[in-house]
């Protein structure tokens, strides 16, 4: 082997492994071989769509939003996911049994400490989730209504779909699986991260980045929506659901609201009525129901009422 074989021999390649040769025959030295490798290893020469920090950067807000928007929409279609019930709720309402192990065990520091304000209030909270856990069960019985009639025929693209998350969410997802549907749920990529419920079919488990993509593929299929008790998300989902409704940017749909005496309190419509800040025909624009086969019961009604709208 003669020198210069010996010296292109033992110049690096652009990706860092030994070479054996140069990297292109016009390559006339080595100081040339280094500034292709920095060329071949700068951020600038790697194709867009695999470079993550380009994709994850500010200015690429606007093609994240639509392959967001894209990813979902082909696989719900390609599961034939076209009509579905949303369910949302708190994440805080756990399953009886769970409610009851937390109230033995909050009482029983309560009990400890007397004077501990703290302990005390934890105590009269575990009580409410004690009480409140009912709506999990009601929630966990409308999702195995709705995946019966999926799984029978009678509306098979029908399906339950969620924020994906733990509480009333899991509940709906968990009875659509005992009844041995496909489940959807949205997730959601939030600062402390929230784990999707096991109940959630694994290839319709979707995670978002944006809330507003979320919202926009819970509205898109949805035929009907149910709201148990929750807190700001669950507001916000149904406030949302409501304006897009009244205002006309969605075609009516049936909303239930889970828990009468719950909401009344939450929201009061009719002063809301009084206050003339909404119409009284919108006191129409939601319904009240207190057990899952009311709830089913109810959006049935709708579908006959509304056959171009509901389980075409």
């Amino acid at each position: 082997m003669s020198a210069s074989d010996e010296e292109r021999n033992s110049r690096p390649e652009p990706d860092g492994r030994a070479p054996s040769a140069l990297p292109a025959p016009h390559i006339p030295d080595l100081a040339a071989a280094k500034r292709l490798q920095a060329i071949l290893s700068s951020p600038s020469y790697r194709k867009a769509d695999e470079d993550i920090h380009f994709l994850t950067s500010a200015q690429a807000r606007g093609p994240r939003l639509e392959l967001e928007y894209l990813k979902a929409e082909l696989l719900l279609r390609r599961h034939g996911v076209t009509d579905t019930i949303v369910v949302f709720g708190s994440t805080r309402i756990v399953e009886p049994t769970l409610a009851e192990s937390r109230l033995a065990e909050s009482q029983a520091r309560a009990t400890a400490n007397p004077e501990d304000a703290t302990l005390a209030r934890r105590l009269a909270l575990a009580k409410r989730a004690r009480e409140n856990s009912r709506y999990y069960q009601i929630a966990r019985e409308f999702g195995g209504l709705v995946g019966a009639a999926r799984e029978s025929g009678d509306w098979p693209r029908l399906a339950i779909v969620t924020g994906g998350g733990p509480g009333i969410m899991e509940a709906a997802n968990r009875g659509a699986f005992e009844a041995g549907a496909e489940t959807v749920g949205l997730n959601i990529t939030l600062p402390h991260e929230q784990l999707p419920n096991s109940y959630v079919t694994p290839s319709l488990c979707l995670r978002f980045r944006y809330f507003a993509l979320r919202k926009m593929h819970f509205m898109l299929r949805a035929r009907a929506l149910v709201a148990f008790p929750g807190g700001f998300g669950t507001f916000d989902e149904l406030f949302e659901t409501l304006t897009l409704v009244q205002t006309g940017k969605v075609k009516p749909i049936p909303i239930i609201l889970v828990g009468e005496n719950y909401w009344r309190r939450a929201f009061d419509v009719d002063f809301l009525v009084d206050e003339g800040v909404i119409d009284a025909q919108d006191r129409q624009l939601f319904r009240y129901a207190e057990t899952a086969p009311d709830i089913w019961a109810e959006i049935r009604r709708w579908g006959e009422r509304k056959e171009d709208l509901l389980f075409e």
